[in-house]
């Protein structure tokens, strides 16, 4: 996955904390959960305790694995992606690593944003199946077996709707605008793209890039590669500890966001016709303005007071010109430096 980084994060080389004895050893296991967490000390036990709870019980249906009925439970793993903490929370998780070898952690140098911590999650899972969830104990792990039944029926990527939201009302109006606009403009039919509880196929997450704040249009880059993606809704907890970082800010960078979206979507092949239009539009009308001028040029010998005029038209018509050129260019650049080898930003880590 790609994540975004500065020269002085690539420059930098990760604290690798070595594997515990024997843990190189141990088999695939059947399902990955990712967790992104900052600042979540106070849940991360509870998470742990919770996960474990259910992927343990030998009595639930874990057949979307491969796994008959009364046959045991699936093998597990948590992959916990610290995003630049301050509160402990890898300390807390380099000692429930110790004591659980399911458990396995990486921690990235700074507070680099939930895409970049996912990236990491994903890039290091080891299952065919990944599961991402938040820290914060809002997402019922009880409702895993309900995603990966849902996967199982030919989806690439389960998506959670949080129909009954228990968030503030001002964060609820928030999300349901920006999910309203995600839908209208990308034509995907999902009610809920802030859930962080998804499912996805090992492809998915390798295949579908994410960076800055576009985590949260996963399904819609993946539909619009190609893959199956469903939703199914699951249950939404009352947040029993910190607060919610998501607000009518974030909203508008989601939308700006969206515009990206539609631009990697719809245009990564030919990026020349996102800009085509406006570009044309604008070079017509300063050409147009040009041309005007020129022609009083030729048929009277002055401009009479059409200077002003002049310069608006050349101004549009450099304008023009740069949306072919400014865009592509960022467009290379960015290709150019996203890269898979996340080991510039991560901190630590216990495999």
């Amino acid at each position: 996955m790609a994540d975004l980084r500065s020269t002085a994060e690539a420059a930098a080389l990760p604290t690798v904390v070595p594997a515990r004895p024997g843990a190189g050893a141990r088999d695939v296991p059947d399902v990955s959960l990712v967790v992104p967490l900052h600042n979540e000390r106070a849940s991360l036990e509870l998470l742990v305790s919770e996960c474990r709870a259910v992927l343990d019980d030998p009595e639930l249906d874990w057949t979307p694995l491969g796994i008959e009925p009364g046959a045991g439970a699936p093998r597990w793993e948590l992959v916990f992606v610290d995003d630049g903490s301050s509160d402990g929370s890898f300390g807390l998780l380099r000692r429930l690593a110790e004591e659980a070898p399911e458990i396995r952690a990486y921690r990235l140098r700074r507070n680099l944003g939930k895409a970049s911590a996912l990236s990491v999650g994903f890039a290091h899972a080891r299952s065919e199946i990944v599961i991402s969830l938040d820290a914060d104990l809002q997402d019922d792990p009880r409702e895993i077996p309900r995603l990966l039944k849902v996967l199982a029926l030919g989806y690439d990527l389960v998506s959670g709707w949080k129909r009954k939201r228990h968030d503030s009302r001002a964060r609820v109006v928030a999300s349901r605008v920006f999910n309203l606009a995600v839908r209208s403009v990308s034509g995907i039919e999902l009610h809920d793209l802030n859930c962080g509880f998804k499912a996805y196929r090992r492809w998915v997450v390798r295949d579908v890039r994410i960076y800055g704040e576009l985590h949260r249009f996963i399904p819609v880059i993946a539909a619009w590669k190609g893959y199956a993606v469903g939703e199914i809704e699951v249950q939404h907890r009352p947040r029993r500890f910190g607060r919610s970082r998501y607000g009518w800010g974030r909203a508008f960078r989601g939308m700006m966001d969206l515009v990206t979206v539609m631009f990697l979507t719809r245009f990564d092949a030919r990026p020349a016709h996102f800009f085509s239009l406006p570009g044309a539009f604008l070079m017509t009308i300063g050409l147009g303005v040009i041309g005007y001028v020129t022609a009083l040029r030729l048929l009277y010998g002055h401009i009479l007071q059409r200077h002003p005029l002049l310069i608006f038209g050349v101004l549009v018509s450099l304008a023009g010109l740069q949306l072919f050129t400014s865009g592509l260019l960022g467009e290379m650049l960015a290709a150019h430096f996203q890269r898979d080898d996340d080991s510039s930003i991560i901190d630590e880590r216990i495999d």
